[in-house]
Formats: structure tokens, sequence, C-alpha cells
């Protein structure tokens, strides 16, 4: 269905011209209501009663499950939030269209059109049960994002980013098709359940297993590179920074989820095999231990790198991009100690993440627009809040965006009661259960330093700008609406939209009220986890 309306939308792309009012909004939220519907066709086939043992379609390419039909639901509800949250420009006078106009139109329209594909590849990687589809679903997702990133080709730095995320990101893809390549020369087979069920059988110190284990070796380093783990990190700061800010939302959210998700699901399928085998040298024969110490190592550099190179940044997403290198530390540790309660506090911590951090930066896509309102010229780029200090005093000019932020940050620390609290004592607790002590300890450590920065924006936010006379006679002018080539921008017309109100509202109430009913939430993940744990 998804498919199908990407290609009506191209369609629509196609036959439709300014003349014809078909305005970005209306295509925006054309976008939306697909995705959303989507997620209800994806809601109403969890009452397929053979959906709990997963159904194979395309001859075994996907597999789709329980599982993957929840997370194709929360994938395309978070798509769509992200669609209807971007601010565009209104009032504008489409008689009277320059080329700098057509250019934010093109860019609106294909935006909107890039995020369909990005979820549509995210749902695909999710459900992929085969080696070729996994690749082509994760490079789906990878070239929407990509040519996401460069969108904007009237900022230099926006190009600039795209070209790192694209060279990087086939360097990681160069990974993930090494390592199909080598098992596939080495067992014949591309079906990932075929594979499973050659690791049971096989011998554990066979040139078979020891293929296997080192393909799986190199797929997992090329996703550790997508998610920008360190020390596969060097990428994840530059693009962030030099993205506009709605950009780089989609890039902390969703290429993220679809790929630690499709690792939870390999990683726990080829555990499951092992008690099979009743034998303990299969630990070394399938190379489990090097996958194991792999994610922790990965883990440990990301709360070490993360945490102390992120107090040294002045740029607000450069800061944000090491938080989100910090937090994947967290989650990559849930993912190696692959207990019950490990799982559980995994899919936990994916969910608060993804709220939080989507969150955050609506609020600041929000403030950069308000602003910077009295001096928008239409470039076809967004206005960003590049620098920290650009955020001060904001609490005085507009105190709800203010607290909404300052709870997100709050949470992003783990600050009791909030949301991301929550998540990373589960995950630090199951750590402790099942003795990894020194990463547990390394975790409270990270998260009582990582503190210092979010505190640090929250000061800046409460600080009173100090106003001199040249600002006073400054304050004191008329402000005139800008002309930008003939096309009059209203000042109005660059506020954030209800829709844009109305989710910033909802996920901070969610995060600063999580702890008044959590057993919705905590209860949908223990049973996700607990349904894939025993798969």
């Amino acid at each position: 269905m998804l498919f199908i309306s990407i290609l009506f939308l191209i369609m629509v792309m196609a036959i439709s011209s300014l003349k014809t009012k078909i305005t970005p909004i209306l295509f925006q939220r054309m976008s939306s209501i697909i995705l959303i519907y989507a997620g209800a066709l994806s809601l109403n086939a969890l009452y397929i009663q053979s959906i709990g043992s997963g159904i194979g379609i395309y001859s075994g390419l996907f597999h789709v499950t329980f599982i993957s039909q929840l997370l194709d639901i929360f994938i395309y509800i978070i798509g769509a939030a992200i669609l209807l949250a971007r601010p565009l420009v209104k009032n504008i006078n489409y008689t009277n269209i320059s080329n700098i106009v057509e250019n934010n139109y093109k860019n609106s329209i294909e935006y909107c059109l890039l995020i369909m594909f990005s979820v549509l590849g995210a749902s695909l990687l999710i459900s992929s049960s085969n080696l070729i589809s996994m690749y082509l679903s994760i490079e789906l997702q990878s070239f929407a994002v990509y040519i996401l990133s460069t969108l904007y080709r009237n900022s230099e730095s926006a190009t600039s980013a795209g070209l790192k995320y694209f060279l990087l990101g086939s360097l990681a893809s160069c990974f993930i098709l090494l390592g199909s390549g080598l098992i596939y020369t080495f067992t014949g087979l591309t079906n990932l359940e075929s594979i499973y069920n050659l690791i049971s059988v096989t011998d554990p110190i066979s040139s078979i297993t020891v293929g296997i284990a080192l393909g799986f070796i190199f797929i997992f380093s090329g996703f550790l590179l997508k998610v920008a783990a360190a020390p596969l990190h060097n990428w994840a700061p530059d693009v962030y920074d030099e993205s506009p800010t709605i950009v780089t939302i989609w890039l902390t959210i969703m290429p993220k989820i679809s790929i630690l998700i499709l690792i939870l699901e390999i990683f726990t399928q080829i555990t499951s095999v092992i008690p099979n085998l009743e034998s303990l040298d299969i630990m070394q024969g399938l190379g489990l231990n090097t996958i194991i110490n792999l994610l922790l190592i990965s883990s440990l550099f990301s709360l070490i790198i993360g945490t102390v190179v992120g107090l040294a940044q002045t740029k607000i997403k450069r800061l944000l991009a090491y938080s989100t290198i910090s937090h994947i530390g967290f989650i990559l540790l849930s993912l190696a100690i692959n207990s019950k309660q490990s799982i559980d506090s995994f899919i936990f911590y994916i969910i608060q993440y993804t709220l939080t951090n989507l969150n955050t930066f609506l609020i600041l896509l929000a403030i950069g627009y308000i602003i910077n309102y009295k001096t928008i010229e239409i470039k076809g780029s967004e206005k960003d809040i590049k620098l920290i200090s650009e955020l001060k005093g904001i609490f005085f000019s507009n105190p709800i965006l203010s607290l909404s932020l300052t709870i997100c940050l709050l949470s992003m620390a783990g600050t009791p009661p909030l949301l991301g609290f929550f998540s990373k004592q589960f995950v630090l607790y199951s750590a402790i259960e099942s003795g990894y002590y020194f990463m547990a300890i390394s975790g409270i450590l990270v998260s009582i330093i990582s503190a210092s920065y979010y505190l640090r924006i929250i000061r800046i936010l409460h600080t009173e700008i100090e106003f001199n006379k040249s600002l006073n006679d400054e304050n004191n002018t008329t402000p005139t609406s800008p002309k930008v080539s003939g096309v009059g921008v209203e000042p109005e017309g660059q506020g954030i939209s209800n829709i844009h109100s109305l989710l910033i509202s909802s996920l901070t109430l969610l995060i600063l009220f999580f702890v008044l009913k959590p057993s919705i939430l905590l209860k949908s993940t223990q049973l996700l986890s607990l349904s894939l744990y025993s798969s």
C-alpha cells in the first residue's frame, strides 16, 4: 500500500504545477494521511491468527510477525508526526513566483517523498528475513536519507554534510555486503532462517561455522557504522550539525530504529540456536564471544566518547549528536547482555530515545522559527538554531517552550521521575543482574557527567539577556513585513502550526507524567521482549 501511494504521489508531483494550487502543505498532509492509514492497516493485520508464528511473503524474502507489525505502526506514526510538524512558509502569493520560491516549493514536495521512501525502507528492513532483502531495504532507506541531507542545494553546509554521509554510509554498506558475501560463499544460502538452522547442525570448529561468524561480524560492523556507534561515530556530529534541523530530526531517529531492531532480531536468533547444540565449544566456533565483545567495546566507547567530547561542544546539534552516541552506548549494552530483562530494556530504551529526541528537535525547530521570524528570507532552507548561546533568555520570551525543552534535557540526563530515568535504570539493573559490573559502573558515571552539559543548556535557557542601549533602540523600531523577490511573507505566517504545538505538548506530558501510568508501555515492551526472546 505504501509503495503504491508513493507512486501516486510521484504522479501527482509530475502532473501538477504551482498554478494548479497543489501547495506543499496539501502535499505534506496527503503524505501524513497515507502514513497514518498504513499504520491503521498494520494494526488491522494483528487480528490475523497466523501472524503470531509469522507469515513469509515474496518467497521468504520478508517475514511478517506480530513484532514487525507493531514496530511498523510505531515507525509510521513517527514519520507522520515529523511530516505534520514541519513548518512551511504560509501566505505566499503564488501569482508572482520567483525562482527562489519555486525552489522552496520543490524542496517541500521532495522532502515528503523522500520521507516516504525512507519509511518504506525502514518498514521492509524490520521484516527482512533474507540477506538480499536486508541489503536492498537498508540501501533504499539510506539513499533516501542521503538525498534528504542534501535537499537544500543553496546551503553549502548541507551539501557537505550529505557528501560525508554518502561516503561513510557507502563504506558501511560495503561492510554489510562483504559479510553477506562471505556467508553465501561458505553456505550457499541467503535465507536467514536457513542459516540459523545450518548453524545448529554444523560442527563448531568447521570452516562453515567460522565463515558464518566472520560474515556476521562484518555485517554487525556495518550496522554499527550506520547507527554512529563509537569508535565509528566521526561522521555523525558533522552531518547533524550541517544538515537543516528538520532533516536532523529524521537522521537521529528513523535509520537507527530499523537497524537496531534488525540487529536485535539477528542477534537473538543466533543465540537461540546455541542451547540446541548442547556444547560450549560452539561459543568459540560461532564467534559469538567476538560479536558480544564487539558490542560491549562499542558500547563502552560510545558511553565515554559521547559524554566526554560532548562537554566541549558549543553548537547545539553537535552536542545532541554526542548525546545520541552516548544513548547508543546504553542500547548496545542492553543488547550485549542478551537476557529477557535486557531485551525488554532495549525495546523500552529505543521508544524512550525516539520520543525524547523527537520532542527535543521539534522544540529547537519551533524556537528557531520564533527567534528568526522577523528576518526570514526564503532561501529554500530552514532557520536553524546553531549555537547553544542562541538559546539565551528563551525562558523570558517563551516560557512554555523553554520548560518543555528543560523537561526533555532532564529526561535525557536520566533525572527521576522522568521517562529517561527509567530507561537507564532498566539497562543498568539488567547489567548488574548479569554480572556486567564494570559496564554498569561506567554507565552510572557517564550519566552523572553528561548531566553537566544538559544543565549548561538549561542554565542558558533561564539566563536573562542583558539589554543595552543599542538593543533597546532596535526594539523600539517598528518591524515591517519582509519582502523577498516581490513575495510578501506575513510575520505570523512563520509561527509554528497547531499540530506542531500539539505534538510538543503531548510528548512533553508523556515524558513528564509517565510515572503516573507506566504499566501500559512497560507491559507492551515486556510482551514484545518475551515473544522475541522465546521465538
